[in-house]
């Protein structure tokens, strides 16, 4: 049996953190406590906030692509994690989390994080 949140509080926890926290940010490492550490050379933060549908089972799902184009990608990376802040500059760190290592080899590429990405809360069992 898992101690935790019912599943009622895990959705809105992510529903409320989601909402606060809406600008996803790139990184090619792990982002650090402030969330300031290893930031994508394609520092351009993306509005998610019409990216999510409402919580469920403690899983909050995104159900748009987000997308960075290539105007936006002006360097050669690979993207392991992303922060989540309350602003598109500056602005409070949320979260972090990895993202499946995604290289980007050209100046102008685009880059996308896929519908179904998600945030996830362990729920009492």
């Amino acid at each position: 049996m898992a101690e935790s949140f019912s599943a009622a509080a895990a959705n809105a926890i992510l529903d409320a953190h989601i909402a606060a926290f809406p600008w996803i940010q790139l990184h090619t490492g792990a982002p650090g406590a402030a969330g300031t550490t290893a930031v994508a050379g394609n520092a351009t933060r993306k509005d998610t906030t019409s990216s999510w549908a409402a919580a469920t089972g403690g899983v909050a799902t995104s159900d748009v692509v987000i997308s960075w184009t290539e105007g936006e990608v002006d360097t050669t990376e690979d993207y392991t994690h992303y922060t989540l802040w309350s602003a598109s500059t500056a602005g409070n760190f949320g979260s972090s989390g990895t993202i499946i290592a995604n290289s980007v080899n050209a100046s102008g590429d685009t880059f996308e994080i896929s519908t179904g990405f998600t945030l996830t809360m362990t729920i009492a069992s």
